[in-house]
Formats: structure tokens, C-alpha cells, sequence
């Protein structure tokens, strides 16, 4: 699986149970979650589970930080490393 294809599952996912939109457009993949408000703490663990179950992983409580989940960029670069 490529990075480009985890950032394009990543973005459906926020986009489509989220945001509730469905232009792409509305977010960008460096764009910050917290930051731009496109995301509370509610999301995030949302999100979390979605990953968890969509790629097989599991993300520690020490992993729930900004470098790995805070945009599309840095979820897609986590998810590659969790899973090879």
C-alpha cells in the first residue's frame, strides 16, 4: 500500500464521518486538525479506531501525539510505519 493511497483513505474517512462534506478541497493533507478545527478529541479517537481497524493496528496511548495524528500527512506517514 502506498502513501498516496493511505492519505486518499485517510482524507474519505475524515471527509465523509467528520466533516460531513464531500469536497475534497475542504481539507488539505498538511493541513493541522487541531489547528484548523477540523478535528476535537472526539474525532480523534474516532479516527483512531478507524485506522485500527482499517490497516489492522494498534496505536498505543503514547502514540496519540500531534506528529502522528495531526493531518493527513503525519497519519499517512505513521500508518506506513506501523505497518512496514
Amino acid at each position: 500500500m502506498t502513501t498516496g493511497q493511505i492519505q486518499q483513505t485517510v482524507k474519505k474517512f475524515i471527509l465523509e464521518n467528520i466533516l460531513f462534506e464531500d469536497n475534497e478541497d475542504v481539507i488539505k493533507n498538511d493541513d493541522s486538525f487541531l489547528q484548523k478545527g477540523i478535528m476535537d478529541s472526539t474525532g480523534v479517537l474516532e479516527l483512531v479506531r478507524f485506522i485500527e481497524e482499517e490497516y489492522k493496528i494498534s496505536v498505543d496511548d503514547e502514540e496519540l501525539i500531534p506528529e502522528n495524528l495531526d493531518s493527513v500527512d503525519n497519519l499517512a506517514k505513521f500508518i506506513k510505519g506501523k505497518t512496514g
